[in-house]
């Protein structure tokens, strides 16, 4: 992007004393008369205009305020992104100014004036075209209130930037020195743009709020209810639903309008017959249909159990695990990957990766509530008739057998999993749960009919068998090394032509083994296992 800026100190003065000759593109063709329409050819370069609310004298700095051409670019990725603006980049503590995203239908034009130096009020002016502008970022709203890291005592300022920053390594006197407390908020003002509401009451908050039911047990009091329809169930509720609610049956009859929709009613409604309970992983991974689709599906034949040792977990309408101790196999198994020195690696290097991070965390202010909304169940097309080549490219919402099923050599997909005690296809494991078969008594919210403590013991085993995996992966590599180690050094005392260069190629060899290493590929998976599911029926 190029520009041209020129600022005078008193605009009335300024005189544009030229006469224009001719106004032409450089596309343009010979033969055109001058001043006639004509046609010119778009270049195929698409730029992204960027409305900096400042003067630009280094463009190096003015990019380093926006966080560097890598962060451009992963904002512009990310349509519903905001662009950050950082008037003092190098302070931890500066709050941003957010740039809203914009499409726009604009061409940047490159001007040149060229002037005789016999005649100055001759000039000739060209244009070129240098690309389509698609996209501009508009910095319309005001920048959150800055507060610096600084001590005012006794009308004596002092700065904390060195007292609370790190900026090499420390020993421990620096932790221990005091310092006044200094803990701004991520954010002052949740908005940037100034609103008027003259203490008038939100009417479409009020509405809402009337709407939707007064519970102690309720999420989001302002939030609209989901038409799901699904029922939920506690440990302690005396009795389970037999049917469902009929606003589910109407539901599903209005969305189920495909045949392939109608064929994945029929499949979990023989899955529930062969087994009563399962979660909605494994139901995934068993049948192909979009998850907005299954939600209504699923309320369909089974209820949702809250808590107990069936939490949740889809339980066919009218089974009680309660009362059968042949349910014991169907109880679910909250696992979570341990890391300490004890088991050989810390959160850092644990060998499976956490789906999220609180290093991304973003701001509600970097986000565009404007943006494009999720997909809903309106939006999936359902309409019945003569197959197209559209529908012909079916999409695969499928997951893998590991999303719900751990078998002794493997890793999970995930840190946190939700597993069925069923699903857990290992003998030493099956051995545990069932010690004490054909003698369960009563059935415990937490271990269910399992021997109290059964929780633990799993949790213990599976931790073990992950420990074995991850050690094995990490001593396979070390022996290739050795052995590509002494094939380098036979090599190259065999040949002595230019031990350099052999010496090179085995380093930059191992170094490839170490950055593979580094990186443990997790199992096949899919999505969070631990992802409550109450909070999509709510």
């Amino acid at each position: 992007m190029e520009t041209e800026e020129t600022s005078v100190a008193d605009t009335s003065e300024v005189r544009l004393n030229f006469t224009l000759r001719e106004l032409s593109l450089s596309s343009q063709t010979e033969d055109a008369t001058p001043g006639s329409s004509s046609t010119v050819e778009l270049p195929d370069r698409k730029l992204v205009c960027v409305e900096y609310p400042a003067m630009v004298n280094s463009v190096d700095k003015m990019l380093e305020t926006l966080g560097g051409e890598q962060t451009m670019a992963k904002t512009f990725a990310d349509p519903n992104r905001r662009l950050e603006l950082r008037f003092r980049p190098q302070d931890p503590f500066c709050h941003s100014a957010c740039g809203n995203r914009l499409p726009s239908s604009n061409l940047l034009l490159r001007v040149r004036r060229r002037v005789r130096k016999k005649d100055p009020k001759d000039a000739e002016i060209q244009m070129d075209i240098m690309g389509f502008i698609g996209t501009t970022y508009k910095f319309q709203g005001l920048a959150d209130f800055q507060y610096l890291a600084m001590h005012s005592e006794g009308g004596k300022v002092t700065s904390l930037y060195d007292k609370i920053i790190l900026r090499k390594t420390e020993s421990q006197e620096f932790f221990e020195q005091t310092v006044p407390h200094f803990l701004p908020p991520a954010i002052f003002s949740r908005l940037d743009s100034p609103v008027d509401y003259f203490y008038r009451p939100d009417t479409q908050a009020k509405a809402a709020a009337v709407q939707v039911p007064t519970s102690k047990n309720f999420i989001g009091l302002n939030r609209a209810r989901r038409p799901h329809n699904a029922i939920f169930v506690t440990f302690n509720e005396p009795s389970v639903p037999t049917e469902c609610l009929q606003a589910a049956k109407d539901n599903w009859a209005r969305y189920c309008l495909k045949e392939r929709d109608r064929d994945a009613e029929e499949k979990l409604k023989k899955m529930f017959e062969s087994r009563p309970i399962w979660s909605r992983n494994a139901v995934k991974a068993n049948i192909n249909i979009h998850p907005d689709k299954l939600k209504l599906l699923l309320a369909l034949h089974a209820y949702y159990m809250v808590t107990g040792p069936w939490r949740s977990l889809w339980v066919r309408l009218g089974y009680d695990p309660r009362k059968s101790p042949e349910s014991k196999k169907y109880q679910m198994l909250d696992f979570r990957m341990r890391y300490s020195t004890k088991h050989g690696y810390s959160l850092s290097n644990l060998p499976v990766k956490a789906k999220r991070s609180a290093l991304n965390y973003s701001l509600p202010i970097t986000l565009n509530k404007a943006g494009p909304q999720p997909t809903s169940v309106m939006d999936i097309p359902a309409q019945e008739g003569p197959s197209t080549s559209r529908d012909s490219a079916i999409a695969t919402y499928q997951l893998k057998e590991s999303s719900y099923i751990f078998r002794d050599g493997m890793l999970p997909p995930h840190r946190q999993m939700f597993y069925q005690l069923c699903d857990l296809d290992v003998d030493s494991i099956k051995e545990v749960i069932e010690q004490n078969s054909g003698k369960e008594e009563t059935c415990d919210e937490r271990d269910g009919w399992c021997v109290v403590g059964t929780t633990d013991k799993l949790r213990d085993l599976i931790s073990a068998m992950i420990k074995k995996v991850t050690r094995a992966q990490k001593q396979v590599p070390e022996v290739s090394q050795k052995k590509r180690r002494r094939s380098c050094r036979s090599k190259s005392s065999v040949r002595n032509t230019d031990p350099d260069s052999e010496d090179e190629n085995c380093e930059n060899k191992e170094d490839d083994e170490e950055d593979e290493d580094d990186e443990f590929q997790p199992s096949e998976g899919s999505e969070n296992e631990m992802e409550t599911e109450i909070l999509d029926y709510m």
